[in-house]
Formats: C-alpha cells, structure tokens, sequence
C-alpha cells in the first residue's frame, strides 16, 4: 500500500512538473514570438496612423486643390458624416444646388454610415427644417 502511495505521488508530482515546465516553455515561444513581431506590428500601426493623418489634412484642403470643383469660399467642413457640403452660387448671385462632398484618398472607401447618407439623398429623402428659440 505504501509504495502505491509513493507511486502515485510520484507520478503527481511528475505530472504537475510536466504541466509547469510546459506551460512555462509555451510562455517562453509567445515571448519569442511577439518580441520578433512587435517591430513589424509597430511599423503598420505607424503607417496607419500616418495614412489616417495624410488623409485627414487632405480632407482639410481638398476645396483648396485645383482639381476640387468647387467655390472654397461656398464650403462648408462637416466633418462627420460626411465631410463638407457646398452651397454652389452662394458666392455669386444666389443659391444655385447644395451639394454634399464626402472627399476620400487611396483605396480608402465609403463606410456605412457615409453610404447610408449617400442613399439618403439620393433617394431625396431630404428637408428643411427651422427651429426657433424662445
């Protein structure tokens, strides 16, 4: 009975070293794994970043390029959810179409809330509304 005691704490003991060694070891690998690709993770997230930021300032400067079409003194930065709106001819001689400009860069695409106001308007389910305060 004694030895099937010790046995059977020798093999316990055994088995908790294995699990230790083993987890300690899986460890180790995730370690290894994540300080060779952290340089590189870091080098997509800069250039993300950097992406997003470009096109940002050119979202800022986009009535101002040639190529624009537009008035920049008829546009107005929205910002979200979309970016500007113009009021074509408010510059000249009176309001002739209000256009509503969402600028992209790259291969950058339009999210689901920028196409949902893109159909929204194009389906003309669009008014006027004022609110006065009292």
């Amino acid at each position: 009975m004694n030895d099937a005691v010790f046995y059977l704490l020798g093999a316990l003991l055994f088995l908790i070293a294995g699990v230790y060694l083993g987890a300690r070891l899986g460890m180790a690998r995730e370690h290894r794994k994540w300080t060779k690709e952290l340089p590189a993770i870091r080098k997509d997230a800069a250039a993300r970043s950097r992406a997003v930021i470009g096109g940002q300032v050119g979202e800022q400067l986009a009535p101002y390029f040639p190529d624009f079409g537009h008035n920049p003194n008829e546009v107005r930065f929205i910002g979200k959810p979309i970016d500007f709106i113009v009021f074509e001819g408010m510059d000249g001689d009176g309001l002739e179409e209000i256009v509503f400009v969402e600028v992209k860069s790259g291969n950058a695409r339009l999210s689901t809330r920028e196409r949902d106001v893109r159909d929204t308007i194009k389906e003309k389910r669009v008014r006027w509304e004022e609110y006065k305060i009292r």
